[in-house]
């Protein structure tokens, strides 16, 4: 029991202390060591200590994806030097108007999810592009964040044919493809982006009828208009970016990123040669943000391996496993919750599809509407305000605050997908 208030309390508080806007290399492993000692883990001595394990899960993210950080800072910091990002920002606001700058936002996100560009990469590539279209369309700063994750983690994360992980991992439990269940998929995919956007240009409206506009600060980039290259040497690198990622995917899996990035990285650097401000102040500035944004999520990836280590978190895992009732609502509460604690979609499914997968199955449930569920529901409670993407978003690329910024991502990338899951749930058993 002690261990069980340990794991909620402790998740609980590093929610509480990221909205706060406490230092998560703080935050992180304080709640981790709350959640260690209640559940009777050794701090320093003896197998799976808290030092040990926390570290495990700290030093193994960032040796996953320290490649891919660095290179879609670096990415994004080209883009901003350069006067790419303004080009093509100015352009997609002379074609479209003012009033479809988050449109633009949103439909660049999806294309390169769409495309296999990890999401964390493509916040790093469109924000420089998000900053530019808001600052022109003069709206409230604060829903960048937002715009960048409905984009990414939603109708486009988890949807029928999409190469990100979140719909791939499935595969290898249920025997399924990609495009399991893709006419239930592209239905509940619609009415998430429809319902979404409706709702985040509702939030953005009343911000603004509210007297909300664009706040400059220093540290935004100012490129002189007659130094802004034209719009299609920003358009190229992210299509290097984008084509790249889509072509090796399947060879090279995440070393495709790799591969795309500095494909990106290389064609910014010879198409924009001569428009750059300062390249070594915009690498040492990438560089840095790089450390940053993976370092705040390394932090919280720590603190789920400790929560997963625990007692109470196995207790949790086989109770919500063994959900009576329809087979379908009790594989997404088991998949949403375990994502929920764990702060990630991709360890969600990980954790709960061996066990969810062969039960389940063995009910005579359908593999494919299997499948969608599980994708769907992974991609709803892990953008609690400790998920890592959340965290680097907000704070290492967009530099805003929970406080400011978390609300309307809450809004787009927990309550929509709860309600696409819910449709498609509802769908599988009516048709």
């Amino acid at each position: 029991m002690l261990s069980l208030i340990g794991l909620v309390g402790g998740l609980a508080l590093l929610i509480v202390l990221t909205i706060r806007g406490m230092n998560l290399f703080i935050a992180a492993p304080l709640c981790a060591l709350l959640v260690a000692l209640t559940s009777g883990l050794p701090v320093f001595i003896g197998d799976n200590n808290f030092v040990e394990t926390y570290m495990q899960g700290f030093s193994g993210f960032i040796a996953a994806w320290f490649f891919m950080f660095l290179l879609g800072s670096l990415f994004g910091k080209f883009m901003e030097d350069t006067g790419a990002a303004d080009a093509v920002a100015r352009w997609i606001i002379e074609r479209l108007g003012r009033q479809h700058a988050v449109v633009a936002v949103v439909l660049a996100c999806a294309i390169l999810t769409y495309g296999g560009v990890s999401v964390f990469v493509v916040a790093f590539s469109v924000y420089p592009m998000a900053l530019s279209l808001f600052k022109d369309a003069n709206l409230p700063r604060r829903f960048i964040p937002a715009a960048l994750a409905f984009g990414s983690v939603t109708f486009t994360m988890t949807s029928a044919g999409s190469p990100e992980i979140q719909n791939w991992i499935p595969i290898k439990y249920l025997g399924t493809s990609p495009f399991a269940a893709w006419e239930v998929s592209l239905v509940v995919a619609i009415f998430m982006a429809s319902f979404g956007y409706w709702w985040m240009k509702r939030m953005i409206n009343k911000a603004l009828a509210n007297g909300e506009r664009f706040d400059h600060r220093e540290e935004d980039p100012e490129i002189p208009e007659r130094d802004l290259p034209h719009p299609i040497t920003g358009i190229i690198p992210l299509l290097v970016v984008l084509c790249l990622s889509f072509l090796l995917h399947e060879q090279l899996a995440q070393l495709a990123l790799i591969v795309a990035l500095g494909g990106g990285v290389i064609a910014l650097m010879v198409i924009n040669r001569r428009h750059f401000h300062n390249m070594q102040r915009a690498i040492s500035a990438g560089t840095t943000g790089a450390l940053v944004a993976i370092g705040n999520t390394a932090a919280v990836v720590g603190f789920g391996t400790i929560a997963k280590s625990t007692a109470a978190f196995q207790d949790a895992v086989t109770l919500m496993t063994q959900i009576p009732g329809n087979e379908l609502i009790g594989a997404a509460i088991a998949v949403s919750v375990i994502a929920g604690l764990t702060g990630s979609a991709s360890g969600g499914q990980a954790i709960a599809l061996p066990l969810v997968g062969p039960h389940y199955m063995d009910q005579g449930v359908d593999p494919e509407q299997l499948h969608r569920i599980v994708s769907i529901s992974s991609g709803a409670l892990d953008s609690l305000p400790h998920n890592g993407y959340v965290v680097t978003t907000i704070r290492a690329i967009c530099h805003e605050t929970h406080q400011r910024a978390y609300w309307a991502v809450g809004a787009l990338t927990v309550v929509v997908p709860v309600m696409g899951l819910v449709m498609a749930i509802a769908l599988f058993n009516w048709f």
